[in-house]
Order: C-alpha cells, then sequence, then structure tokens
C-alpha cells in the first residue's frame, strides 16, 4: 500500500484501487463526495505535474466510468475536482512513486485505454436539491423541479414551477453558472434566462456542489452514453466478472514488492526499472 497527502487530502493505492480522502477543509464538493474508492478498471490515466510549488497528482477517469466527471465535463474549478491533488515540493518524490505504481497495476490488470460501457462508481444519492439564481431546483430519483425564486424571469414565473421526468429528458448539460435540460423533442432556441428549462446559478462553491451532484445523479438514471453500441467487450462489472489471472495477481505483488524495496532504497532506479521490465516481460 502507498499514499501521498497534499492540500485536499490523501490518496491511498492498495493495488486494486485509489481511495481519495478529502481533507475538513477541501472545497464542498469533495466534501459532499466524500471518502471515494476508485477501481483500476476506472482510470485511464494518472500523473503527476511538476511546478515551482511542487505539483499536482492527477486521475483521469474512463470516459463513461463516472457521472460526475462525464456530466461537468471538465468545467469543475480545480479546487472542487476529486481526482485532483495538490503537492508540495517534499512530497514530489512520494507522488511521482504513487502514479507510476497506478500506471503499473493498470497495465497489468488490462484495464482496456477505450470508454466503459456502463458506469463503474456509483451516482450521488437522490434526493437531492441546489438554489441558485432562479430560485430552488431538486430531484427526487424520478423528477427534476425548478421552482421559481424573485430572481427569475417573469417568463418563467409566470409558467409555473417546471417539472420534467428522467423518462422525458435526452440529457442535461452543467456548468458552475447554468443547468439545462434537454426534453425530448426540438431544442429550445430561447436564452438561459427565459428558457424554462435552463435553471441558473449565483456560481458560490456551495451552489457548484450541490448543483453537480443534482446533475450528476440524473444523468446516472439517462440511457449510459454507449448504450446502443455494438461493442460488447467492456460492460459494467465485465472486469471484475472476469477476476485477475493467477499470472497477474504474481505479478502485482512482485512489484509492489520491488516499488518497496525501491523505496527504502536497496534497490537504485536502474535496478528497479530493469527488475519491472523483466517481470512485465513474463505477461
Amino acid at each position: 500500500m502507498t499514499e501521498v497527502t497534499g492540500r485536499e487530502g490523501t490518496w491511498v493505492f492498495d493495488y486494486d484501487a485509489v481511495r481519495v480522502v478529502p481533507a475538513k477543509a477541501a472545497h464542498p464538493l469533495r466534501l459532499a463526495v466524500g471518502e471515494l474508492v476508485v477501481p483500476l478498471a476506472v482510470i485511464a490515466a494518472v500523473g503527476f505535474e511538476t511546478d515551482r510549488k511542487g505539483g499536482h497528482l492527477r486521475l483521469r477517469p474512463r470516459a463513461g466510468a463516472d457521472p460526475l466527471t462525464h456530466v461537468t465535463g471538465g468545467a469543475l474549478p480545480e479546487a472542487a475536482d476529486p481526482f485532483r491533488l495538490t503537492i508540495e515540493p517534499k512530497a514530489a518524490a512520494s507522488a511521482e512513486y504513487f502514479a507510476d505504481g497506478v500506471r503499473d497495476a493498470r497495465m497489468v490488470a488490462g484495464v482496456p485505454d477505450g470508454p466503459a460501457e456502463g458506469w463503474l462508481l456509483p451516482a450521488p444519492s437522490a434526493p437531492l436539491s441546489t438554489t441558485g439564481e432562479d430560485g430552488v431546483a431538486s430531484f427526487d430519483g424520478d423528477r427534476v423541479r425548478f421552482e421559481w425564486g424573485w430572481a427569475a424571469e417573469s417568463s418563467k414565473r409566470s409558467g409555473g414551477a417546471r417539472e420534467v421526468a428522467v423518462g422525458d429528458l435526452l440529457g442535461v448539460e452543467w456548468t458552475p453558472k447554468l443547468v439545462r435540460l434537454r426534453p425530448i423533442g426540438p431544442p429550445s432556441t430561447q436564452p438561459a434566462s427565459h428558457d424554462p428549462n435552463c435553471f441558473r446559478l449565483w456560481g458560490f462553491k456551495k451552489d457548484i456542489a450541490t448543483s453537480a451532484l443534482l446533475a450528476a445523479s440524473v444523468v446516472a438514471r439517462l440511457p449510459h452514453p454507449a448504450a446502443g453500441s455494438a461493442s460488447t467487450s467492456d460492460t459494467q462489472g465485465a472486469l471484475s466478472a472476469q477476476g485477475v489471472s493467477e499470472d497477474q495477481d504474481t505479478v502485482l505483488r512482485r512489484l509492489r514488492e520491488l516499488g518497496e524495496l525501491r523505496r527504502d532504497g536497496v534497490l537504485t532506479e536502474d535496478e528497479f526499472s530493469a527488475a519491472k521490465q523483466a517481470l512485465l516481460r513474463k505477461l
């Protein structure tokens, strides 16, 4: 097991999954997500990016694996991203070692590079609600409801509360300033301020957290983005159903042992690299 601690929390890797534990002072979205277990099957890439102040450890989920990542589409503020960890200079070597270990284990486990064909991380639990410039948005697990407040345009308020069943939706769009429903039918051409399918947000930290979770909970109940694909090689849970072969278990165990020897100074970097490549060739 390896772990690294940064400004926003601690990441722990046990060679089967990365456990993301937020710090008490982390962004409200990280705290709302809570401790997150990310199996190897979810991970598309992991890396450590250095800068003058230390760097950032980043984990990128596979496309279609995580509802929150899917619906936010890279629009989350960096402080809110649960898959980004700010690293101080003194922990840079540990972060590089951590990233190497995850990459090696992912390769040994044979995790596909392509999109997942089912959600591999859990969706936020409903009911959920968020406040914003337009009033209050809520989701009970079956229906999204927009209740217009005093700051909403009169055209929205005059139509009464907007309520849409999940079964009547094609999708959901999210930004830090907006949640937009895409009902079945022709797309709306109205501006966000007048479109009853658009809920405007203030952009505060708490509202970013609650609105992103709400949007992720809705999108997880819609047909998966890969639905209808001809490929069936990577359905949800397929990796766990197949299991990891005995040879892969042996290689993972030996990689863990080699990593510990490198960390303790018993092996040089060159010796570690040579031994690792010899192990991987066995696969």
